[in-house]
């Protein structure tokens, strides 16, 4: 199983919610303080809308590839660094009501991607200590130590 994932940080939760469980004809797989998600199956995506600051516009957080084991994220990670690219790999790290197995890169425009498998649920939003998810690292840092979603403040 591979799925997309978009993760977008959305003003007004609840209103994301509803206008999502229209638009796709789907309950989200989960709600939680801040966050909720919507694993579909058609189409194949993972949408994960992270509550931000009222008023804002909904942008994008960051982008990933949700896989179904922690053999296809060192798999992926294997990859993409025979392929040249930087990476950034968390193993059990908690993050956004999920414990997780990641691989970060960034994209040519510093997009951030993560290929990760959910391994278990969690009771925090919040990003585990020395996460890269949700680090707020600055762009020197990013660069250095391949923080991805952190310009954005992404997660998850």
């Amino acid at each position: 199983m591979a799925r997309l994932q978009l993760a977008l940080r959305v003003p007004d939760l609840d209103a994301s919610i509803t206008f999502y469980s229209k638009l796709f004809g789907s309950e989200p797989a989960k709600i939680r303080d801040g966050y909720a998600n919507f694993a579909l199956t058609e189409p194949p995506l993972k949408l994960v809308l992270i509550e931000g600051d009222a008023g804002e516009e909904t942008r994008m957080d960051h982008l990933g590839v949700e896989v179904g084991s922690s053999g296809a994220v060192n798999d992926a990670t294997d990859r993409l660094r025979k392929a040249g690219l930087a990476t950034f790999e968390e193993n059990d790290t908690e993050c956004c009501y999920a414990l997780q197995d990641k691989v970060w890169v960034h994209g040519p425009g510093k997009e951030p991607w993560e290929v990760y498998v959910v391994k278990a649920d969690a009771s925090s939003l919040a990003k585990q200590e020395g996460s890269a998810c949700c680090d707020g690292a600055d762009e020197e840092k990013q660069d250095e130590a391949l923080t991805p979603a952190a310009a954005t403040g992404g997660c998850c």
